[in-house]
């Protein structure tokens, strides 16, 4: 099976807009359209209220003919068009789907954050993890949520394996990080944030980035776009993953980031995994 995951940063506007970052993310479609894929996982999809529009729906009809798709969005009273996710999935998967509310404190549930997908021997779900903010406003709701997500996963995998992907917005490790010594209290590298995904992986699940590349480093999926040449200079952050139960990381046949060019802001990332 082969899953691929994304933070597109505006679905909407990559599907909807003629700007020059748009026309970038609609290339980067195109590679994991190309790719294939039985499952693509998407965050921050920016979506109204309601969802997509007869034109999201009609353009998503037309590149992904092939995939049925499940989406969430924010609801009142979170922030109109912020966060979401949406799962597209081949047709013959009929998975169950299901949009988990954790527990979690302040508009963090409903705020489109979550979507999984049950399937007769496995679960795959998504995440975009709730960043701390500026000046770290969040933080102590981060650390919260970090511990609900961790139960929740750890939950499903009480039942059978899972596979979990999406902008974790933590970097784990000092190898995970460009510059690590001038970010230690930047939001996504903090301790107290590396300490809660340090938790979730002793749970049971498995970085299958880190298990099929080691201690590689220079490898990241976000690089900041307010900063012109963070992805000229490879200043990155890896902040996005695909984890999987450590009873599935004997089957983990690839996991990796697929080259979004010159579009900064987040790449995809592909696991390839056997399911049997």
């Amino acid at each position: 099976m082969k899953l691929i995951s994304w933070n597109i940063d505006s679905l909407n506007a990559t599907l909807t807009s003629d700007s020059n970052r748009a026309v970038m993310s609609r290339e980067v479609m195109d590679k994991i359209i190309a790719e294939d894929p039985d499952i693509v996982a998407i965050q921050e999809t920016k979506l109204p209220r309601k969802g997509p529009t007869q034109k999201h729906e009609k353009i998503l009809d037309n590149l992904f003919s092939d995939y049925d798709y499940a989406w969430r969005v924010s609801e009142e009273p979170a922030r109109k068009s912020y966060s979401g996710t949406m799962f597209l999935y081949k047709k013959n998967l009929e998975p169950i789907v299901s949009y988990p509310k954790i527990g979690a404190p302040d508009t963090m549930d409903i705020e489109g954050r979550m979507i999984t997908l049950e399937f007769d021997d496995f679960y795959v779900t998504q995440v975009y993890t709730p960043n701390s903010g500026s000046k770290l406003v969040r933080l102590n709701e981060r650390q919260l949520w970090d511990e609900k997500y961790a139960e929740y996963l750890s939950g499903l995998n009480a039942k059978k394996p899972v596979l979990a992907s999406g902008d974790f917005n933590v970097a784990h490790k000092e190898i995970d990080i460009a510059h690590p010594k001038r970010n230690r209290r930047s939001a996504g590298f903090t301790d107290e944030e590396r300490f809660g995904f340090s938790e979730l992986l002793k749970k049971g699940f498995v970085d299958t980035f880190r298990h099929m590349h080691g201690d590689v480093t220079g490898r990241y999926s976000w690089w900041n776009q307010r900063a012109k040449t963070s992805k000229i200079n490879n200043s990155g952050w890896r902040i996005d993953y695909w984890l999987v139960s450590e009873s599935l990381s004997n089957k983990i046949l690839k996991s990796d980031m697929i080259n979004s060019g010159d579009r900064q802001d987040h790449t995809p990332l592909v696991l390839e995994i056997d399911l049997g």
